[in-house]
Order: C-alpha cells, then sequence, then structure tokens
C-alpha cells in the first residue's frame, strides 16, 4: 500500500459501490438502479447501457481491460470467463466498448459445471445474469461482475441464486411479524452473516514434496512429531514476521476490494491462523467469503507460502471451521435478536427467538447437510469443533426465561415477575450474561447465533439459505396465527410458550463432546449423523422438499440436483484420497523402508561377522519388515476394494464410508508407524515437525 493512502481512502478504492454509483452516474439513472436493488423492479435497456458505459469508464482508468460474469457454480468455489473491452473500428483500430447487454446477462460453457442430472451432459448452454445487489470490482484487470448462472431452461445451477430468493423470503415473513408490532416504517429485514475463516499456511518448498498435500490438500499420511499444540503457545501468540507481513499484504488486498477485514491471530494449532470480518449482509458475505478464499491463496503464493483451507490437514491437531455469525435486522439497523431493552422489544426477540428454536428443532437433518463433507467428517466431534449431533445454546438468563414462560412460575425471586409474553409485562432481558458454550453448534451469543459447524474451504451459501428458509417457515406459521388473533397479547403468549414447550429438546448448555451428551440426544429424539455418507440422505426428505419448493428456494429438480451433487463430491474425493494413499504408500513409503530395512540388514550382517552385539538391528529390521508386510498387505487390499465401488452415488457413498476408509486407516497406520522406524535420511517427505514448525 502507498505510504500517500490512509486505509478509509484505500477501502473499496476498486469497486463500484453505492458512492462511486452516485459519483458517476445521472441522477435519474442511479434512482432506478436503487429503485431496482430496494424492490426488485427490473431496469430498462437504456439504464443498463448508462451504467456499463460509467463501469467500463471507471474500470478501464483503473487498468482493467477485460470485463468477466463473475459467478458462484455448485463446485463450492467461483468461476469467470473474461472477455476484452474491444471492439474493431473497421480501419484496423479498436475502440472500448461495454453495453448494457453485456452488463446484464452473458453466455457461458455450463456443460462442464455440476448439474446434479439437471441437463444432459452434451447441452452446453449456461447463462449468467448480473446480480445488481453485488457491486462490482476490478482485479487482476479485470471488472468482475457479480452474477447469478443458470441453464437454458431456467433451473438455478449456482449457490447465490437460492441464497437471494432465502433473503427475499425470510425478508417478506419478517415484515409481516414487524407489522403486527406496529413497524411500519422498516421496508426491508436483512439476514445478517459474518464468516470467520481458519487457515494453515506452509512454506511452499515443504508443501511441494508432499504428493497428498497437492492432490488432496490434506495430509494423508504423518506420525505424530514430539510437540504438538499441547502447550497452548501459538493460540493468540505472537504472529511470525513472514505470517505477519503475508496478513498485512492480505488485509489491504482485501480492504481494495471493500472487505470488512477486521481481525486476524494465530489459532490454536501450530500454523493455523485466523480472519474474522464485519457484518454484512448474506449475499455480500458470501461473495466475499469467496474473495477471501481465493485471495489468500493468491497471497500467500506470494510470500512463498501456501494457504492450506482443508478442515482437517494435520491428523492430533486442531482442523479448520468457518463460525457462521447469523442475525436478521432491518434496514433501519435494528437486529432482531437484540434482546433490547423495553417490554415491547422483549417480546418481540422472544417471538423471534422461538421461531428460530422451533425451525432449528423441525429441520435439524437439513442444517446437519448443510454442513456434511468428506472433509469435514475429520472435524466435527473431534474435541475440537461442535458435535454432529445439532443444538442451541443460549446461557443461563435466556434459559431461566424460558423455562418460567413454558412454567408459568416467577422468573427470578428478587424480581417477583410472573412471565407472560406481552407488550407491557416483560421485564428487561440482559445482554451477553453467561459464558460461551465452544461446543454448541448453535451459540446465541449478545445478538446473534454462532453457526460453528461449517469446514473451512465451504461456500457459507447453502448454511444460510437454509437457516433463512427455516426462519422464514416458521414466522410464516406465527404470521398466521397473530394476524388472526382476536386477543393478540394473549395469542402472542401461548405461541411462544407453546413453541418453546414443544422445542425445548433442542436447547443443551453441557459438554458435547460428552458420551453422556450423545446418549441424551438419543433419549431426545435428536438426530445423530457422524458422517457425511450417513447424513445426506436425510437432505431429500419430503419435509425438506416441501419447505424449500414451497418457499420457492429451489424447485424439486433443483434441490435433488445438489443432494446428487453433495453425494458425487463426497464420492470423489474420497476416491482421490484412496488412489492418492495407494500410490504414496507403494512408490515412496515402502520403497524408503525397504532401503533402511537392507541398510540395517547388511550392517547387520557384517557385525555377525565380526561378533560385534547388533541387538538394535535386530530389533528395528524385526519391526520394519512386520510393519512393511502390513503396508503391503493393505494397499493390496485397498486397491482391490477400490475395483469394487457400487456404480449407483448412494450406495458408493456407503462403501467408500464403511469400506474404503477403514482401508486407508489400515494403510495410514501401518505407513505411520514405518516413519517412527524409519532414519529420517531416508523418508521421502517433509514429516509433521518440518511442516508445523518450520
Amino acid at each position: 500500500m502507498s505510504d500517500i493512502f490512509s486505509v478509509p481512502e484505500l477501502f473499496g478504492s476498486d469497486v463500484f459501490n453505492e458512492a462511486t454509483m452516485r459519483q458517476r452516474l445521472p441522477e435519474q439513472v442511479f434512482t432506478a438502479w436503487k429503485t431496482c436493488v430496494t424492490t426488485g423492479s427490473q431496469l430498462t435497456l437504456e439504464v443498463a447501457n448508462e451504467i456499463a458505459e460509467a463501469m467500463k469508464i471507471w474500470a478501464t482508468e483503473k487498468g482493467a481491460t477485460h470485463y468477466t460474469h463473475w459467478f458462484q457454480p455448485m463446485t463450492g468455489i467461483t468461476a469467470e470467463k473474461h472477455d476484452s473491452f474491444i471492439a474493431p473500428t473497421g480501419d484496423g483500430r479498436v475502440i472500448m466498448e461495454f453495453s448494457g447487454k453485456e452488463l446484464v446477462k452473458g453466455e457461458s460453457d455450463g456443460s462442464s459445471f455440476p448439474n446434479g442430472g439437471l441437463r444432459a451432459t452434451f447441452e452446453a448452454r449456461g447463462y449468467t445474469a448480473w446480480d445488481p445487489t453485488s457491486s462490482a470490482f476490478v482485479k487482476d484487470g479485470s471488472l468482475y461482475i457479480p452474477t447469478c448462472f443458470f441453464s437454458y431452461t431456467g433451473e438455478s445451477l449456482d449457490k447465490k441464486t437460492p441464497l437471494l430468493r432465502s433473503m427475499d423470503e425470510v425478508s417478506r415473513e419478517a415484515l409481516r411479524i414487524l407489522r403486527l408490532f406496529g413497524d411500519t416504517e422498516s421496508k426491508r429485514v436483512i439476514a445478517s452473516v459474518g464468516a470467520e475463516q481458519e487457515y494453515f499456511l506452509l512454506p511452499k518448498d515443504l508443501y511441494a514434496q508432499r504428493e497428498d498435500l497437492r492432490l488432496t490438500g490434506r495430509t494423508l499420511f504423518g506420525a505424530q512429531p514430539p510437540k504438538g499444540q499441547e502447550l497452548d503457545d501459538h493460540y493468540f501468540g505472537t504472529i511470525r514476521t513472514r505470517v505477519s507481513s503475508f496478513m498485512k499484504d492480505l488485509d489491504e488486498q482485501l480492504w481494495r476490494l471493500g472487505i470488512l477485514s477486521k481481525t486476524k491471530h494465530n489459532e490454536g494449532a501450530p500454523c493455523q491462523h485466523e480472519l474474522a470480518p464485519i457484518y454484512t449482509d448474506a449475499n455480500t458475505a458470501c461473495d466475499d467469503n469467496q474473495l477471501i478464499m481465493e485471495i489468500m491463496k493468491k497471497c500467500a503464493a506470494k510470500h512463498n507460502l501456501v494457504c492450506l483451507l482443508h478442515e482437517k490437514p494435520f491428523a492430533g491437531v486442531n482442523g479448520s471451521g468457518k463460525h457462521n455469525n447469523w442475525s436478521l435486522a432491518t434496514d433501519s439497523g435494528k437486529n432482531l435478536f437484540s434482546p433490547g431493552k423495553t417490554p415491547s422489544q422483549n417480546a418481540r426477540f422472544l417471538l423471534f427467538l422461538a421461531a428460530f428454536l422451533a425451525g432449528v428443532d423441525e429441520y435439524q437433518d437439513f442444517l446437519r447437510c448443510t454442513v456434511a463433507s468428506a472433509g469435514n467428517d475429520h472435524r466435527l466431534g473431534g474435541g475440537e469443533a461442535p458435535p454432529a449431533i445439532i443444538s442451541v445454546f443460549l446461557g443461563d438468563e435466556l434459559n431461566a426465561i424460558i423455562r418460567s414462560i413454558i412454567d408459568g412460575t416467577k422468573y427470578r425471586e428478587q424480581q417477583k415477575t410472573l412471565l407472560r409474553v406481552g407488550v407491557d409485562v416483560m421485564p428487561p432481558i440482559p445482554k451477553d450474561t453467561t459464558d460461551r458454550n465452544r461446543t454448541s453448534p448453535l451459540a446465541f451469543t449478545g445478538n446473534k447465533f454462532e453457526f460453528r459447524m461449517l469446514g473451512s474451504s465451504q461456500s457459507v451459501a447453502e448454511p444460510n439459505i437454509a437457516l433463512n428458509t427455516i426462519m422464514a417457515e416458521e414466522l410464516s406459521r406465527f404470521a398466521d396465527v397473530l394476524e388472526n388473533a382476536l386477543d393478540f397479547d394473549k395469542a402472542l403468549h401461548e405461541l411462544v410458550c407453546e413453541a418453546f414447550t414443544k422445542h425445548q429438546r433442542i436447547l443443551f448448555d453441557g459438554n458435547g463432546y460428552s458420551e453422556e451428551w450423545k446418549e441424551e440426544a438419543v433419549r431426545r429424539g435428536l438426530s445423530n449423523y457422524p458422517s457425511a455418507a450417513v447424513a445426506l440422505p436425510s437432505l431429500i426428505q419430503e419435509k425438506n422438499i416441501d419447505l424449500v419448493v414451497r418457499h420457492g428456494i429451489y424447485t424439486e429438480p433443483e434441490f435433488r440436483a445438489r443432494y446428487a451433487i453433495h453425494l458425487e463430491s463426497y464420492n470423489k474425493i474420497v476416491a482421490i484420497e484412496a488412489r492418492t494413499m495407494v500410490d504414496m504408500a507403494l512408490h515412496q513409503i515402502l520403497p524408503a523402508a525397504l532401503r533402511y530395512t537392507k541398510e540395517l540388514c547388511d550392517g547387520l550382517t557384517v557385525k555377525q561377522q565380526l561378533s560385534i552385539p547388533c541387538h538394535a538391528e535386530s530389533v528395528l529390521v524385526k519391526h520394519l519388515s512386520l510393519n512393511t508386510e502390513a503396508l503391503y498387505d493393505a494397499i493390496d487390499t485397498l486397491r482391490h476394494t477400490l475395483e469394487a465401488v457400487p456404480k449407483e452415488a448412494e450406495a458408493a457413498a456407503a462403501y467408500y464410508h464403511d469400506t474404503i476408509i477403514p482401508g486407508m486407516n489400515a494403510i495410514r497406520s501401518a505407513a505411520d508407524m514405518l516413519e517412527t522406524l524409519t532414519a529420517k535420511t531416508h523418508w521421502p517427505y517433509p514429516t509433521y515437525s518440518d511442516l508445523l514448525f518450520y
């Protein structure tokens, strides 16, 4: 960053944001765009042309020569196709052109993106449509235009489109509730998200020496080092100079793109770090997080580092998650999950809280499936992340209030307040009166819910689609009752009391890692899906399909396509990992162990001939031989089981989980034992000590 810039001047300087549009567009054009964003009305081609021209001039002033429709296919990452602004003049020269038609709609080859059976492989057309609610930006010499992605027949092929639908739906239903509480000013309710991002940084040269890291993003082998994270000396510790330089560079790049990068620190595991942004609307937060992940990788490369976003790059130390802080706020900035200081605010808060608890309880399997992946299977429930069982943590104060409402008893003996949910009798609810629970999948943290189950590499779109949709469903039910109530206060109290009573099983404030909680969850009737292969079939239950179709988030084919894509992704990832393990074990680990064994045997023979004691060599050779035999047998077994994977996706997922992964574990067990026995000079790649404590 140049010294002539301050951070406020730098922030958003490469973004065609609202302030820039107001400055560069004619007033009537800006007003038309603003109306489009707030009401969903369509822009005329004339207005689109004016916006496109201003956007082109601004981008070319910043050195852009190309533009791209930037979209989020169901790969979980982003995609882009770049076209230059040039147009021939007919006399051997060119001019720079960009029309409203090119801004609003583009065509991309959609045949190679996951579609879950929505189309035949020979059907190639895919279309991109400008999302005017997301700001365009300049990066790497191109103008990036955030867009939705859909097929020739109109099916959504991306993650942005259903997210936008879910945001509209939860806003519509929340406004119905606000009107009942006398709020006539709010025009929109905004799903707000702050997505914390955990990641690992490794030296590029060490990374390049490990085939498993290059091909799968995680270490498939690795004996535990003498030191791990047991001293807790990395967490919030002094940041390495090399890493600090990377973080400074990263912040400046993110700030240029208007991304609210706020917090950075060392995380629990060696080489692990975290970046946390400030809240924004869910759509922008999703766009920003995709950029954060992309720029982290590019920025790391500039510093001769590699950024790992896998959920579990190293066995035995903490994996990486993505804490998704979610809330609802009005367009005037009122947080609907803030307990508030007045009785009327509290009554509204308790209604929204009751709706949230009801939605999480009724659609816990839906939420679980949004974070199900092969990578996250290594992390969830591992003593470092929430368990696979969905529950909600509220803390002592709110639990006491809910219990008083359910039982109709006095809340806090000293206050002598009989709790009824009404506009005039509810006492103020204190904020942030209890400790946090790091084992809770969904924890209330003062004015928001922290969904802590997300994997570090995944898009935040689907978890927030689920949260928005289940909230819209419950608010819709509540509004239907209250809009027809003769006595609003009485109906409100009965509705909230009934919801708290019916769904109290989802509340849990204890240790989510304990075996006792697993047993208690069974007694409560909560679902427990320990892996993606077990969880994913529950996604397409009839109640989940009915939910998303009824609220217009997905069509049934679109929703079933997401299920098929998740299964396909799980199967492919495990297959790649298994094949990589076989390759490394057979061509790197086994030869290294055999060479070392031969070296020991040669020395052993010489010593025996000279009648020199050779007990150490004898014992080492014995252990090496036993483990090389075990490794070869495990390799041979896995190779044969890989040939027998079922063709049908759901059966294949079960087979990978039940047969292939145990086979992989057997290979790793023998290989890691060989690592502890083999001289370091013979070991074919950097060890955990090399990688984590470089």
